[in-house]
C-alpha cells in the first residue's frame, strides 16, 4: 500500500508522514514534491493539492482531507468526478472549538469588550455583566463538530438552539431544520455561532436579511468559513444593528488583507484561523483507521457526498 502526503507546509507534511508511518507500518508513505516524478499512490492525504496533483496521481483510490472542511477540494478543477473524498471527523477539533466558543461567550457575558474600551480611555467604571439566560445561543450546523459544540454549551448552562439541513435531536438543545425552521432559528438567537460547511447552499447564507432577524444586541462568532457571511452586510449590521459585535476566526481571503476594514473595526475581534488547528497525531490515527477500512472493502465514515458538498 502506498500513501502520498500533499501539504502546503513542509514541516506539517513531514509530521503527517511520520505519524502515518507509525500507524501504518506496512505502508510506504511519501511526501509530494512538485519537482520530481511522483510514484503512483493508492491513497492521498493532505490539504490544498496543486492544480496538477490528481493528473499526476491517476491510481488514487481516495483522497483524505487533513481537515474537517472539504470546500477547497470541491472547487479543485482537477479532482476526478468519481474519486472518493473523505473528511476528518473531530480528531481533537471539537474540544478546541468548544473552548474557543466558551471563551468568546464568557468575554461577551462579562462585557470585557466594554472594559477594553474603558481601559483605552483610562476610565474606571463598572458595567453590569450579562446573565447567560439573556444570551440565547444559536449554532448553525449540527454535524460532528457543531453538534458537539451545541451539546457542550447547553451542558455549561447556556440556552442553545441549533439549525441543520435535516432534523436532528440533541439533548438540551432546541433544534430547527429545513427552510421552514430558518427564520424561527434566527429569531430565537442572540449569539450566532457558525459551524456549517461551505457549500453552494450555504455560501452568503448569513446576509443582511439573516442578521436583521437576530435578537437585538447580538454577536456573531464565525469558526466555519468566511464565505458563509456577506462581509458588507456584517459591517452594516454592526453600524446599524442588530449586532453589537463579532468574533471572526475565518475569512473569505486568508491571510486577511491588511487593508480590510475588519482589522480596524472597534467591535470586531479577529483571530487567524486558530479555533481548531488540526492535531496531526489524532488525525493520522483516524485516517489510518479509514484507510484500513477501505482495504477491507468497507466504506469509512466521513465519506463526502459530492451533491451536498460535505
Amino acid at each position: 500500500m502506498k500513501i502520498v502526503v500533499v501539504y502546503p507546509d513542509p514541516q506539517g507534511a513531514a509530521d503527517w508522514q511520520q505519524a502515518l508511518r507509525g500507524r501504518l507500518p506496512g505502508a510506504t508513505v511519501s511526501v509530494w514534491t512538485a519537482h520530481a516524478d511522483p510514484e503512483p499512490a493508492d491513497y492521498a492525504v493532505g490539504w490544498g493539492p496543486p492544480p496538477d496533483f490528481f493528473a499526476r496521481q491517476p491510481t488514487l483510490r481516495a483522497f483524505f482531507s487533513a481537515g474537517a472542511g472539504v470546500d477547497h477540494l470541491m472547487r479543485h478543477e482537477g479532482l476526478p468526478a468519481e474519486l472518493p473524498v473523505i473528511r476528518l471527523e473531530d480528531a481533537g477539533m471539537a474540544a478546541q472549538m468548544v473552548d474557543y466558543c466558551c471563551h468568546e461567550l464568557l468575554h461577551l457575558a462579562g462585557r470585557h469588550h466594554d472594559y477594553a474600551a474603558l481601559q483605552a480611555q483610562r476610565r474606571w467604571h463598572e458595567v453590569d455583566a450579562l446573565p447567560r439566560e439573556s444570551l440565547p445561543v444559536g449554532v448553525l450546523g449540527l454535524g460532528v463538530l457543531g453538534g458537539h459544540v451545541a451539546r457542550a454549551l447547553a451542558a455549561a448552562g447556556w440556552p442553545v438552539s441549533g439549525y441543520s439541513r435535516t432534523a436532528r435531536t440533541i439533548e438540551g438543545v432546541r433544534t430547527f431544520d429545513g427552510p421552514g425552521g430558518w427564520h424561527a432559528f434566527l429569531a430565537a438567537t442572540r449569539v450566532l455561532i457558525l459551524m456549517a460547511p461551505l457549500t453552494p447552499a450555504t455560501e452568503n447564507l448569513v446576509d443582511a436579511d439573516a442578521l436583521a432577524r437576530l435578537q437585538p444586541g447580538g454577536w456573531l462568532i464565525n469558526v466555519a468559513r468566511g464565505a458563509l457571511v456577506v462581509d458588507a452586510d456584517l459591517l452594516a449590521a454592526l453600524e446599524r444593528g442588530p449586532l453589537s459585535g463579532a468574533t471572526l476566526d475565518v475569512f473569505r481571503r486568508e491571510p486577511l488583507p491588511a487593508e480590510h476594514p475588519f482589522w480596524t473595526h472597534p467591535r470586531i475581534r479577529i483571530t487567524p484561523h486558530v479555533s481548531a488547528p488540526t492535531r496531526i497525531a489524532e488525525s493520522a490515527a483516524q485516517v489510518a483507521d479509514k484507510v484500513l477500512a477501505m482495504q477491507r472493502g468497507q466504506r469509512p465514515s466521513g465519506w463526502v457526498d459530492r451533491a451536498r458538498g460535505y
